[in-house]
């Protein structure tokens, strides 16, 4: 009909007809021109467990090194490390495809000192020239998402790229196939219905809580950190009527500011130990690249609350929480993989909005 908005797959045909740019030519020298491939190795929340990612998380401050050491192997003329919670992936372009994801794979192995070729290779996949387009496309449109539609990953692509740019790993090719990726993520949010159900790994996080504790409202929350999704579910808390929303972050301005917006209280970072007790339900949505609350921080928590239960919620990779304290009775914990069994309410509606 006239005038409905389209679906996804109509967006994806016409990007198809540019996937011929992928073949590049590099001029290598007034007579010598060598094409390029396009191909891209990784690994999401399909084919590997949080233990795993989390070992592959590289922090943005380290990500002029890490590029640095992906552009010093032979071969590979453009990159871009991807990194959310629940993907990890490589774009690059290469004069070699075969030999190019031979390189990647080597340098995903070198990012922690736990790896081992045996532990990762079977859990990556790869693609190459139009495969690989497709893939980013498909990231940056929210279709390979542990919640399809969620608006987190558009963001998060853009992101990467410009870090890429900053570093000077991105050139004329992925240049041109990042922004065409972004282009087609911003067509598919405007001209489909794909990201108007309200289904979150933050909402599902809620949901979880609301059967541990069967009223929310004379709760305690603790926001620890300031990530998105941190964000989102203490904003689903709120509309819940909890009693209180306490802050944390390291930047207590930053607390302060989203201690008014959440209407709560900002806490200094350094009295977390000491505010446990005082709460039920903890949000970590940090950007530390360690644990931030212990087994033993949870047990004596726990012991001050007379065995009252507490919820908490690990929206971070790598995870800020320790998965031992799972181990606590009366503590419950989730992490990302553990909240993806509860995001599957209303996908099938998204799915279809995507015509896939």
């Amino acid at each position: 009909m006239e005038g409905e908005k389209s679906g996804l797959s109509d967006h994806c045909r016409i990007c198809r007809s540019d996937f011929d740019f992928c073949r590049h030519p590099y001029q290598k020298s007034s007579t010598l021109v060598t094409v390029m491939n396009i191909i891209v190795l990784g690994l999401n929340h399909r084919t590997a467990p949080v233990e795993l990612r989390e070992l592959l998380a590289i922090q943005d401050s380290r990500m002029g090194e890490a590029l640095g050491r992906l552009m010093a192997y032979p071969g590979i003329k453009e990159a871009m490390y991807l990194g959310t919670c629940n993907r990890v992936e490589v774009y690059a372009v290469v004069e070699k495809g075969e030999w190019g994801i031979r390189q990647l794979e080597e340098f995903l192995v070198s990012t922690h000192f736990s790896l081992s070729a045996e532990d990762l290779l079977p859990h990556l996949y790869r693609y190459s020239d139009d495969e690989a387009i497709a893939h980013l496309f498909r990231v940056a449109a929210s279709l390979d998402s542990m919640v399809v539609g969620e608006p987190q990953v558009l963001g998060q692509v853009k992101e990467a790229y410009e870090l890429a740019l900053t570093h000077r790993s991105s050139g004329v090719i992925l240049n041109k196939v990042v922004k065409k990726a972004i282009s087609v993520g911003k067509s598919v949010r405007t001209n489909t219905r794909i990201g108007e159900y309200a289904v979150s790994v933050s909402y599902a996080a809620v949901e979880l809580a609301k059967k541990v504790f069967s009223n929310l409202k004379q709760r305690v929350v603790l926001l620890v950190g300031a990530g998105e999704m941190g964000k989102l579910a203490a904003q689903y808390l709120v509309n819940q009527g909890v009693k209180e929303v306490l802050i944390m972050n390291r930047n207590h301005h930053r607390a302060f500011t989203l201690a008014e917006r959440f209407h709560g209280q900002a806490v200094p970072y350094e009295q977390l130990r000491n505010t446990l007790p005082k709460v039920d339900i903890v949000i970590c949505a940090t950007g530390a690249p360690h644990y931030v609350i212990s087994r033993d921080d949870v047990e004596v928590a726990v012991h001050h609350r007379m065995n009252r239960p507490m919820f908490f919620i690990d929206i971070t990779v790598p995870r800020n929480i320790d998965p031992a304290v799972k181990d606590v009775d009366n503590a419950y914990v989730f992490d990302i993989d553990d909240l993806k069994a509860h995001v599957g309410h209303n996908q099938k509606e998204r799915l279809k909005e995507a015509e896939i």
